[in-house]
């Protein structure tokens, strides 16, 4: 497959992603499209270091996917909390809560 393939399919991903991040009113969906955007950079980074025929881009795409695990775990107990004290997952509410 070509390079071009690839960094296509890793571009309709990133776009998707954002729409989703913009789009949804609901936590967990737009933690889901943060993924779906870092999984496209892990895409260009693999792809990238597949044509440059050099480990870095798996490399990178390890402390791509480390990252983003950790973002699930703060984010999703984020969401929790805001379950608890909201009954709501919905993001418009969250910016009502007073720190």
């Amino acid at each position: 497959m070509l390079l071009n393939q690839f960094l296509f399919l890793a571009a309709v991903l990133f776009c998707i992603g954002v729409y989703g991040v913009l789009a949804r009113r609901n936590a967990v969906l737009v933690l889901a499209s943060i993924e779906l955007m870092l999984n496209a950079v892990n895409i260009n980074l693999v792809a990238f270091g597949a044509y440059r025929h050099n480990i870095a881009g798996q490399v990178f795409a390890l402390f791509v996917i480390t990252i983003a695990a950790a973002e699930v775990g703060v984010g999703l107990a984020i969401v929790v909390l805001i379950f608890r004290n909201r009954a709501s997952i919905a993001l418009d509410d969250a910016d009502l809560m007073k720190g």
